[in-house]
């Protein structure tokens, strides 16, 4: 990258071509989703409480803080009782009219068709509904690579409260500074420098306010990336559902095709010295979009060829979710810039990061007050931050999510075999990052609230509604995986029958 920093023409955002997906509404399911007509509003069949195949592994015994233990047959979750007296409350249509007054009436609906219920407590894969019912998490946004409250991230995070949570941000904090080498040990080589910040969204403004730094303000971004929604982010996140109503965003962005390198250049040929550009490794929001073998290394040499700077954004695929501590890795590709996120926190307390190499880092380097925020490398955070990478580290979690990532793909393949063709076009994943990519939208809604009926939560994916997404913790035990692909082959089956009927 070179650092020169010519005037910089204005270019409008490029038009999504037609036939690209649309989105729907954040955070919930695709306005189609909706319950069919013969269908309840609400997830009817029960997730097993009886299940004793929970995660054997608990927090420390003296700690008030440990799991309970598995429901037993025939009856809800003991624990239940105490979620409800700890200000879970017993009835559930209050929980939805608050909702209604106070958050959204959007997700209040999304919470009515899920039957109200209300998530109280989580543990490894499973997390615990108000009414005593637990549910296997292959969902999570990929944020749970760890699990649920893995013990060591819960235990630091303990201890920082007990000490000190929040930093007055006059002197120098050491849990930050800990953190910042924990993580840059596992970044590509010379990606050394770290800034927290509190979510990948955040994470994608430092990046792109950096480039600026640099000169670089004609941004070049994927069909279908998802890089966050505030008003930058969203500049960069290439769905017209969320860009439409808060245009003008940035000027300048283009969009270009995803794993093509002749898109890329022509679009680089047009801003020589003066571009950045923003790509995941596997579009994971875009419906699992896996580029062919060598697409990142293109990237990164046409980078150098016309001097832009190369962001990569590795907040869903990266720390180990690919079966790589990020998804450059296997093609031993150096960005400019790395972005972390969701699995860096732990599962416990929100943390996001931008890691830059030396040079791209020194004007932030140079000037502290130059992009800040209040509460970004808090040491609560930063605490779960390096608890994640020390836990990930000391029980290999990269090396068994590539193990397990082969495994679940190959299982749900053979599962999905049967509908190839049909209700389902593809299977696709790298790792713990899995995609099932049906002929219709409609299948996709109709498998989530079977999923959900029978006990397992799974993802939609925000920039591609045929596709249904799998995350799962590297936790899962094989009873937990076992249940999952029954449960996949019985709601299969169900919408099948539905989709055909």
């Amino acid at each position: 990258m070179s650092l020169p920093s010519p005037s910089t023409p204005s270019t409008p955002p490029a038009p999504t071509p037609p036939g690209e997906p649309t989105g729907h509404i954040d955070g919930g399911a695709p306005p189609e989703w909706t319950a069919g007509p013969d269908r309840t509003d609400s997830p009817s069949r029960t997730a097993e409480p009886d299940r004793t195949d929970a995660p054997s592994r608990t927090a420390e015994p003296d700690r008030t803080d440990a799991p309970s233990p598995a429901p037993q047959p025939g009856r809800a979750d003991p624990a239940a009782s105490d979620d409800r007296a700890q200000g879970a409350p017993p009835d559930r249509t209050d929980i939805v009219d608050l909702y209604l007054r106070h958050i959204g009436s959007g997700r209040a609906v999304m919470g009515r068709v899920m039957g109200g219920m209300a998530e109280v407590r989580s543990e490894g894969a499973w997390i615990h509904a108000d009414d005593g019912r637990r549910f296997l998490d292959f969902g999570g946004y990929g944020v749970f690579i760890l699990g649920h409250r893995h013990p060591a991230v819960v235990e630091a995070v303990h201890r920082q409260i007990d000490t000190h949570p929040l930093a007055s941000r006059v002197f120098l904090e050491p849990v930050a500074a800990r953190a910042a080498q924990a993580l840059a040990a596992h970044t590509p080589p010379g990606v050394d420098f770290v800034h927290f910040v509190n979510s990948g969204a955040e994470a994608t403004e430092a990046a792109l306010k950096l480039a600026r730094a640099h000169g670089r303000t004609s941004v070049i971004t994927t069909r279908r990336g998802f890089h966050g929604k505030t008003l930058g982010a969203l500049s960069v996140t290439a769905n017209p559902t969320y860009q439409t109503p808060f245009q003008p965003l940035l000027p300048d962005v283009t969009q270009v095709a995803y794993d093509d390198p002749a898109d890329l250049e022509q679009a680089l040929a047009a801003r020589r010295d003066r571009a950045c550009v923003v790509v995941e490794p596997v579009q994971g929001e875009g419906g699992v979009r896996i580029p062919r073998p060598g697409y990142l290394r293109q990237v990164r040499a046409l980078c150098r060829v016309y001097g832009a700077l190369l962001v990569v954004d590795e907040i869903q695929t990266g720390m180990g979710r690919l079966g790589t501590w990020w998804g450059v890795d296997a093609e031993e590709v150096v960005p400019d810039v790395l972005l972390a996120g969701k699995g860096l926190s732990g599962g416990v307390v929100p943390i996001a990061a931008m890691a830059a190499t030396a040079e791209a880092y020194a004007p932030f380097s140079r000037d502290p007050y130059l992009h800040t925020s209040t509460f970004g490398a808090s040491p609560i955070a930063c605490a779960a931050a390096l608890a994640a990478v020390r836990a990930m580290e000391e029980e290999n979690t990269v090396a068994r999510a590539a193990a397990l990532g082969l495994r679940v793909l190959a299982a749900v393949r053979e599962v999905c075999a049967p509908y190839e063709g049909g209700l389902v076009r593809e299977v696709r994943g790298r790792g713990l990052l899995i995609g099932i990519e049906f002929a219709e939208e409609q299948a996709v809604g109709e498998l989530l609230l079977e999923m959900i009926a029978r006990g397992v939560l799974v993802n939609h994916s925000l920039n591609s509604t045929r596709v249904l997404r799998l995350t799962p913790p590297a936790v899962v035990e094989d009873a937990a995986l076992d249940l999952f692909l029954t449960t996949l082959a019985e709601a299969l089956r169900s919408t099948a029958e539905r989709m055909s009927g």
